[in-house]
């Protein structure tokens, strides 16, 4: 582990490893949440967690390097389904990265128990882990102009869904109806840091 200051009142820290930014992230959340931290923002990213609005970031630093990573919480709380039509223009290409027929890259995918380890990339995107990693996907060696709202996604180790049309270079394996960010909803992003992913098909995916 490692803390960085940045400027006088925020602490970026790295890790090792998304599974370490996950757990660091939320054993920061269960400590502001029992008044043990006093801190205005934590965001989370790939291998690193930001604090922003803190009083002694030097004096956290400290503390943190002395208790070091915690393990992994059991994941508890509200699953939100996201139904999805397994109808992707990459899903051949998916399928054959994977060696799978290409039915079956619907039924692994939705039989994934998702979960949000950051967001980023534009409003109400979310990455969710899940996904052993023997289903890592390269991003597409040329990426769209332009790819469609409501598309979910797959890179490296990650699934996503695009809340808006935006040019990327993920793997397209479906598409959902569910709206990712909306302006008026509170909250206005479906996703969060440590949200449950389930992926519902609405179309049968094992070929019958």
């Amino acid at each position: 582990m490692r803390a960085l200051s940045v400027g006088d009142g925020a602490l970026l820290v790295e890790v090792a490893s998304g599974e370490e930014a996950q757990a660091l992230h939320a054993e920061l959340l269960r400590r502001r949440a029992e008044g043990l931290l006093a801190v205005r923002e934590i965001v989370p990213a790939a291998r690193t967690v930001l604090l922003d609005g803190l009083a002694d970031p030097a004096r956290l630093a400290a503390e943190l390097s002395a208790s070091g990573i915690p393990d992994v919480p059991p994941r508890v709380g509200h699953v939100v389904d996201i139904p999805v039509r397994y109808d992707g223009p990459d899903l051949a290409d998916v399928a054959a990265h994977w060696g799978v027929p290409e039915e079956e890259v619907g039924r692994i995918h939705a039989g994934t128990a998702f979960h949000v380890a950051f967001c980023g990339f534009a409003p109400g995107f979310g990455y969710l882990t899940g996904l052993p990693p023997r289903y890592d996907v390269p991003r597409r060696a040329t990426p769209r102009t332009a790819v469609p709202a409501g598309s979910v996604a797959l890179a490296g180790p990650y699934t996503g869904v695009y809340p808006r049309s935006s040019p990327g270079g993920w793997q397209l394996i479906g598409t959902t109806d569910a709206v990712l960010w909306d302006h008026t909803r509170v909250p206005a992003a479906l996703l969060s840091p440590g949200t449950r992913v389930q992926f519902v098909p609405t179309t049968p995916v094992n070929g019958s």
